[in-house]
């Protein structure tokens, strides 16, 4: 056995083995491999926690404002997002709210005999009566049962001696919005003869006019206080008070002096999607910040032919129609081009105030931060896209240069017609969104959804998902709504149109628009239109979109749905 090799000797290496060897070591470094992957995953999953996506980059916060996402509001190109669609539904600020029996604790009787009761029938009500206040606090908890209420405003005299006018602050119980609501209201109230107070009726929504006026620290309000006092960080919007969006007026040639400033001057975004204005708006308003400047803002804005009833780009619409100037003006330091021109040819010479001229997008907000003169003016050419405002928050710029979202919200006359409605379907609806319209027409692209929104067809899909009986609000494009018609067997059925009184002839927001706008009358556009029609689909209860939960078809067309959802 001299010279033969020790492996092949008994017991040692056998070829025959050798295939067994090699997969039984395989399977062990396999599962080695997926033990130390299912570890690493619940490390991560354990500590992760998501970012908020307003600090994201551009890039990421574009993709999110652009999503392609399959549901149907989610990606909608006709309405933009703003700050209050980055804020979460959960604030603190929701948390403590009045209940009945709060109201019943705090009250104290009075004792009056029965003949100075007697006597006191029938005379005109005193609204300033704590007992009055009382009554009409517990009467409007116990009758919107779908809001909660965070604080009552002290009643008023009504339109005569037996109404009294009472304002309130609330949010609907299954809020989506990160906002307060505020209403005011019409109290019929009745005194009977043993000296007791009574709610004979409410008005409607906004039909307590007189206790409008919006009075901070006001003396008598009702307000349950939260545990801690602390002042809450995030300012969220209140829908329903008085909007005042006035131009911010310069003081003095001295206070225009000292100031600094920036304007963007020209560029190829006007006439564009909302999307892009907006997207552009907040790149000139975020390196404003940076650079611890004023913005010159134009109010005029041009309003894509997507959404004019002319099909027509339309010039001389204003940015209060559409946002909430009011927040924006008391949030950040800007200033009219109008009046800013007009002070600028009265006291540049005269001041020596200076301007620095910058017409390459390329030249970055950081390069800026030393410049000195009064003015920074920003220049854009003629050639697209480079004349893009939001060129200028591209690069480099975009880790340093954060676009304030928290900054600007959507119109507050917009969202009170948005609160009104719901507040008509006492905010106790579920929605439903119908695309139809050229998309229906289109086979190629959209084979299924003529037929998956049919009457027929929709009656057979939302009956496993809304209960018979519900109000349903309806937001689509079809024109024609009588097509709906059958929806009526089952759900009361409601559409936009339903509430136009809200902004026709007689409507308030027409008459603020119509100030606003030198005394023209404002179009109802649709721009405005999708707004409202999205906003009061998102307040509903139950949502049901068309690509998400109707059509087995794609939002962007056929075989669209497996980029969408990456």
């Amino acid at each position: 056995m001299v010279g033969r090799n020790p492996l092949l000797q008994s017991g040692g290496f056998r070829p025959e083995q050798l295939g067994q060897n090699a997969l039984a070591r395989i399977r062990n470094l396999g599962f080695t491999i997926f033990v130390l992957g299912v570890l690493i995953f619940t490390i991560i999953a354990a500590t992760y926690e998501p970012e908020d996506p307003l600090f994201h980059p551009s890039t990421k916060i574009t993709t999110f404002l652009t999503s392609t996402s399959n549901a149907t509001f989610k990606s909608d190109d006709t309405v933009v997002k703003t700050g209050e669609d980055f804020m979460a539904a959960n604030q603190t600020a929701f948390a403590t709210f009045i209940n009945v029996t709060d109201v019943v604790e705090d009250a104290t009787p009075v004792t009056t005999t029965s003949l100075e009761c007697e006597a006191e029938v029938g005379k005109p009500i005193d609204c300033t009566d704590q007992e009055v206040f009382h009554v009409m606090m517990k009467a409007a908890i116990e009758h919107f049962k779908d809001i909660h209420f965070y604080r009552f405003g002290k009643p008023v005299r009504g339109s005569d001696e037996t109404s009294c006018h009472m304002a309130w602050r609330f949010r609907p119980k299954e809020g989506k919005a990160a906002a307060f609501y505020k209403d005011y209201r019409s109290f019929e109230i009745s005194r009977s003869e043993n000296c007791t107070f009574s709610v004979v009726r409410i008005g409607e929504y906004h039909s307590g006019g007189n206790a409008r006026k919006r009075k901070k620290n006001h003396k008598g309000e009702f307000e349950k206080k939260p545990p801690t006092q602390e002042l809450q960080p995030v300012a969220l919007p209140e829908v329903g008070e008085t909007v005042n969006d006035s131009l911010p007026v310069v003081e003095s040639e001295h206070s225009f002096s000292q100031g600094r400033y920036l304007v963007y001057q020209g560029g190829g975004d006007r006439c564009k999607s909302m999307q892009q204005y907006l997207w552009s708006f907040m790149c000139a308003l975020g390196e404003a910040q940076y650079l611890n400047r004023t913005l010159v803002m134009e109010l005029s804005l041009c309003l894509s032919s997507i959404h004019t009833s002319s099909q027509q780009d339309e010039e001389g619409k204003d940015f209060r129609f559409y946002f909430d100037f009011e927040h924006l003006k008391e949030s950040a330091s800007v200033l009219d081009h109008v009046q800013f021109w007009t002070d600028w040819t009265k006291w540049h010479q005269k001041d020596g105030l200076s301007l620095h001229l910058v017409e390459d997008f390329r030249v970055t907000p950081m390069k800026l931060a030393g410049v000195k003169d009064t003015l920074i003016m920003r220049k854009f050419g003629t050639v697209e896209p480079d004349n893009y405002w939001y060129r200028v928050c591209e690069g480099e710029t975009e880790s340093v240069v954060q676009r304030p979202w928290h900054l600007v919200w959507k119109s507050k006359r917009l969202m009170d017609i948005v609160s009104a409605i719901a507040s008509r379907l006492n905010w106790d609806f579920d929605s439903v969104h119908i695309v139809r319209g050229e998309k229906a027409k289109n086979k190629e692209l959209w084979p299924n959804l003529d037929a998956d929104t049919s009457p027929g067809a929709l009656l057979s899909t939302l009956s496993s998902k809304i209960d018979d009986g519900r109000n349903l609000y309806i937001a689509t494009d079809e024109a024609d709504t009588s097509f709906f018609d059958p929806l009526k067997d089952k759900y009361s059925t409601h559409f936009l149109d339903e509430y136009k009184d809200l902004w026709d002839q007689n409507s308030e927001w027409y008459g603020d628009t119509m100030k606003l706008n030198n005394g023209v009358a404002v179009e109802f556009d649709g721009y405005m239109r999708s707004s409202v029609d999205t906003e009061v689909f998102i307040r509903g209860k139950k949502q049901v979109e068309t690509f998400n939960d109707l059509t087995r078809d794609c939002k962007d067309g056929v075989n669209s749905c497996s980029s969408a959802s990456s």
